[in-house]
């Protein structure tokens, strides 16, 4: 027998509650497989089966209090079920595992009216042979199944495992209506949970037969989703011209291209709300499909952006009632959007939130830049930017007034000696905070591309739940979309969190005299629970010194 235990549920969390058991005692098991879900205060976790056999007791239930390494239920490995009878065959009414949940079969065998002929000269059990799944590693799984129009063996398009904690997610808008020709690769629908949007593509050439799962639905890791069956009758037609409805005289190059049926859903919001010309996009996916990243750097460019439609003339109208068509539009919030709105609410409940304001004179930082940013590009490959500057003032900061780089707990204090820097990054979905990992280690060029990198994965919504967790302190800059103050809520359970904004030029007095400078404000909004206010405000002056004069830096004075 072998006892499933809770896992350890993560830096600053003691204890979880049982959300939900996906088995019942006396069910067949498999090593790895799912069979629990716990639910902490930041994240859910999935505990899998120790070993194969049979689950036996469950010693929590659901609702329960966990804490980790405490037994959840327990396997018995020596009391595994027997497998289901082939298809035809009698069930035992009595015996040992009479009662026990039988194995379903992947696929169960053909009948003799289904069974295709074989071909002359080969073998009846070559004939036979099911559909393989040939998808690379990495895309949407398929499995051989049997298609709801009969129409033979059928590929299943299944959920892809979606990261760490993510247990559901929900279909967006098909692409496709049952009945359409697919090709292999071709984005069919996306899924979107509450930290990513992943596109689910088709394993193989076909038909799409069937969809299990409507637009809306919730669904789960490996859950099929769609089926796609006729894949041989479309080959055929594909390799012989048959029921191709493309002229035979028309040049192969007008064929190329992606087509809007062909874009993601994601692709296609951003195409339509920009204006684009999705044939002067030049795709970098599978098959020069456009990629959600391809869609974005092409909204930039005025070049692929299709042309406008010149107004058409209206006529005037003298004391002409106003029609107008529904006046709200009521739309569910992505699970992004609700992972956001719950967090900073939380974080608003929670803490003793106040904020702290101050100026800097960017001349210095700004004169610096600009004497090596070209060089610094040439023997870096990254442009030189204000972000590393104040990642590296933000550190000596906090080195200074280490309450800013703490985190409450209970009743607990947890000081980090560690400096793990979120950078916020605002994404058509949403806000999201990456983070750059030992920012203290690295050099002006390794922060600037840390963050590079990080922003690209964010926009193209590639972002791992591993690359948010963890940060210590965090900085957001609304300067780039032109706000000129804020106050930035906190990301629980931070302490701090720095607020930069747009660079503009003001008369200061220097020295006696009025001078126009390049100024910009900060804002330190921080939990007075755990930061006094003389820690927040010695912060900030820190952070300004070091912008105002960089050499302090270099010179860590």
């Amino acid at each position: 027998m072998s006892d499933i235990l809770a896992p350890t549920l993560g830096e600053s969390v003691s204890e979880a509650t049982v959300a939900r058991w996906t088995k019942k005692p006396g069910d067949a098991v498999k090593k790895d497989e799912v069979l629990v879900e716990l639910e902490t205060d930041k994240v859910s976790l999935e505990v899998a089966a120790p070993a194969d056999g049979v689950l036996g007791e469950i010693a929590a239930e659901e609702g329960a209090t966990v804490t980790a390494g405490q037994k959840l239920g327990a396997v018995e490995e020596n009391g595994a079920a027997k497998p289901a009878p082939a298809k035809g065959a009698a069930k035992p009414a009595t015996g040992a595992n009479a009662n026990a949940k039988p194995v379903t079969p992947t696929m169960a065998a053909p009948s003799a009216e289904e069974q295709p002929e074989p071909t002359p000269g080969k073998p009846a059990e070559q004939a036979l042979a099911p559909v393989t799944d040939t998808s690379a590693p990495g895309q949407t799984g398929g499995k051989p199944a049997p298609t709801k129009d009969g129409s033979g063996a059928g590929v299943e398009v299944t959920v892809p495992t979606m990261g760490e904690s993510v247990t559901e997610g929900t279909v967006g808008t098909w692409t496709r209506k049952v009945g359409d020709k697919i090709a292999r690769d071709e984005v069919l629908v996306e899924i979107e949970t509450d930290k990513v949007a992943v596109e689910i593509a088709s394993p193989a050439d076909g038909v799409l037969s069937e969809i299990t799962a409507e637009a809306g639905s919730t669904v789960t890791p490996n859950q099929v989703i769609a089926r796609i069956g006729g894949a041989s009758n479309i080959g055929a037609q594909q390799s012989s011209g048959a029921g191709d409805d493309t002229p035979a005289n028309e040049p192969p190059a007008a064929q190329k291209g992606p087509q809007p049926a062909n874009l993601s859903p994601s692709v296609q919001r951003i195409v339509s709300e920009n204006r684009l010309d999705p044939g002067a996009i030049q795709g970098t996916g599978p098959d020069g499909r456009i990629t959600k990243g391809d869609a974005l750097e092409a909204a930039h460019a005025p070049q692929v952006r299709a042309p406008e439609p010149a107004p058409a003339p209206q006529p005037v109208v003298v004391a002409a009632l106003r029609t107008t068509g529904e006046r709200e539009e009521r739309v569910r919030m992505t699970r992004l959007r609700q992972t956001i709105a719950r967090r900073l609410k939380d974080a608003q409940n929670a803490a003793a939130m106040l904020t702290t304001f101050n100026e800097v004179d960017m001349t210095n930082v700004m004169a610096l830049r600009n004497q090596y940013k070209d060089s610094f590009e040439k023997k870096h490959g990254v442009k030189l930017g204000f972000m590393s500057f104040f990642t590296r003032a933000c550190i000596a900061a906090l080195k200074e007034v280490p309450d800013v780089n703490a985190e409450i707990d209970g009743q607990d204090v947890i000081y980090k000696n560690h400096y793990d820097i979120g950078v916020a990054v605002g994404t058509d979905k949403g806000l999201v905070v990456p983070v750059v990992r030992d920012a203290d280690e690295l050099s002006l060029a390794g922060i600037e591309k840390a963050i590079g990198a990080l922003g690209k994965k964010a926009r193209d919504g590639k972002l791992a739940i591993e690359d948010m967790q963890g940060g210590t302190f965090t900085i957001t800059n609304g300067g780039v979309y032109g706000s000129l103050m804020s106050t930035p809520i906190l990301n629980a359970p931070q302490s701090g969190v720095l607020g930069m904004h747009n660079i503009v030029q003001r008369p200061m007095a220097v020295n006696g005299q009025v001078l126009i400078r390049p100024m910009m404000y900060l804002a330190l909004s921080y939990d007075h629970r755990i930061v006094d206010g003389k820690g927040a405000v010695t912060f900030l002056v820190a952070v300004k010194n070091a912008i105002e004069d960089p050499q302090r830096m270099l010179l860590d004075v």
